[in-house]
């Protein structure tokens, strides 16, 4: 999946906006001034408002005599706060970004180096040698480090177990099964699957039928084109030509799927660790099952989660960094686990026993090191927002409206093309 996929964490937990008053949770604050005297101001995802967190946020804040300035956003909304944000040259003191701006950021000169606080402080808080690989890939730049990722996810399959035993229905582990198990599902005012409108979605499918986003090297743009029309066609094909899934209603909401699946009118859904939590409050009836990535041409998924930047305006970059600490240790990653099922980026997290033992959060854990970065490479271009915006019409077009998947990914190649030059 953001990202994340990715980036799809945007779940709120109930009444944790009541646990500290003093914290704006207004997406359409006014601007606020990072230098505002005793106030530090975090742009936040609204889903990752975890309890873990406001303790991380009040122990920083007695710490340093501030008071934190928690503004929370849907990620379109904190793109769009951000970017008039760096325009106006007033910025927050921390970012938390739905994997890919980082880059896109460090790119444009808006986000700030840290490399110097990683040569000074990088060895006692084992950064980055106890962090996945690819998550200090995803937030470099020129040799040198621009952000710190604090969750590691990935997309793969959740399945009602008992849907699936009455239909008599194994987990699927190939596209040819998953198909087979959405039809035999579909029933009674069910569907197989429910699908989500979110443009990040389809990275696993692309990954599993090994196609490459954008190679640099070449400029070729999703090659083997073949291979990217017919993963396209196939997402499309569940809904309009099989009717194992709902048209996906278009918006901003990623939910979609998660609320099908915890009402029992979805028998499957592809998601993340950010819709365990919810799935659990509002059905706790639902036996879930989680099951590793699907096979196409490889058994592989998607690089989601979320990371921190510091903008390059922050006036108080040593805090920014103080704050980054705080909330990535061991100790508050476990604390985020245990809480909400949310996945993290070092590697000594996922060998926690408590990781190990769980039989879900493990189906994750296990499919991390095969999760693939899938825009990386634009990111570099410095051309991400214009990629996403093209992928989500080429999506949308293809999931919601039915085009032809070649149509649409024709015009998607043609206009990728000619801002990637």
């Amino acid at each position: 999946m953001s990202s994340h996929p990715s980036r799809r964490d945007l779940f709120r937990l109930a009444g944790a906006a009541a646990a500290v008053p003093l914290l704006s949770s207004c997406a359409g604050a006014p601007a606020t001034r990072a230098t505002a005297p005793g106030t530090f101001t975090v742009y936040w995802n609204a889903g990752h408002d975890y309890q873990a967190y406001r303790t991380v946020i009040a122990e920083f804040e007695q710490a340093n005599r501030v008071k934190v300035n928690l503004q929370k956003y849907q990620w379109p909304d904190l793109r769009t706060r951000l970017l008039a944000d760096f325009a106006a040259g007033t910025v927050p003191d921390l970012v938390e970004e739905p994997g890919g701006w980082v880059q896109e950021f460090a790119v444009s000169g808006n986000a700030r180096s840290l490399q110097d606080f990683v040569d000074r402080d990088g060895q006692a808080m084992g950064f980055p040698s106890d962090w996945q690989p690819v998550t200090v890939e995803r937030n470099s730049y020129q040799g040198k480090v621009y952000g710190v990722q604090l969750h590691l996810t990935c997309n793969t399959l959740f399945y009602n177990k008992g849907m699936l035993a009455s239909a008599g229905v194994r987990p699927p582990t190939t596209w040819e099964e998953f198909l087979d198990a959405a039809r035999k599902l579909t029933k009674d005012g069910v569907y197989g699957v429910a699908l989500n409108q979110d443009f990040t979605y389809m990275w696993p499918w692309l990954v599993q039928a090994g196609v490459t986003p954008y190679d640099v090297e070449t400029k070729a743009v999703m090659e083997p084109r073949a291979d990217a029309v017919a993963a396209l066609q196939f997402q499309a094909d569940l809904v309009h030509k099989h009717k194992v899934a709902p048209v996906p209603t278009a918006g901003t909401d990623y939910s979609g799927p998660q609320k099908l699946f915890s009402a029992k009118r979805a028998a499957m859904i592809l998601t993340g660790p950010w819709d365990l939590d919810p799935i659990r409050k509002t059905s706790p009836d639902i036996e879930l099952g989680v099951a590793p990535p699907l096979k196409n041409r490889t058994a592989a998924t998607q690089a989601a989660g979320v990371s921190m930047f510091v903008p390059a305006k922050a006036a108080r970059p040593e805090l920014s960094w103080d704050f980054i600490k705080r909330v990535t240790t061991l100790q508050v990653e476990r604390a985020a686990t245990k809480e909400t099922g949310m996945l993290m980026p070092r590697k000594s997290w996922a060998e926690l026993p408590e990781v190990q033992s769980d039989p879900i959060t493990k189906v994750f854990a296990d499919a991390l090191p095969t999760a693939q970065d899938s825009s990386q490479q634009v990111r570099l271009t410095g051309q991400l927002g214009k990629w996403e915006e093209q992928l989500k019409v080429m999506y949308q077009q293809v999931l919601i409206q039915n085009q032809p998947a070649a149509e649409a990914m024709e015009s998607f190649v043609k206009a990728a093309e000619g801002f990637l030059k």
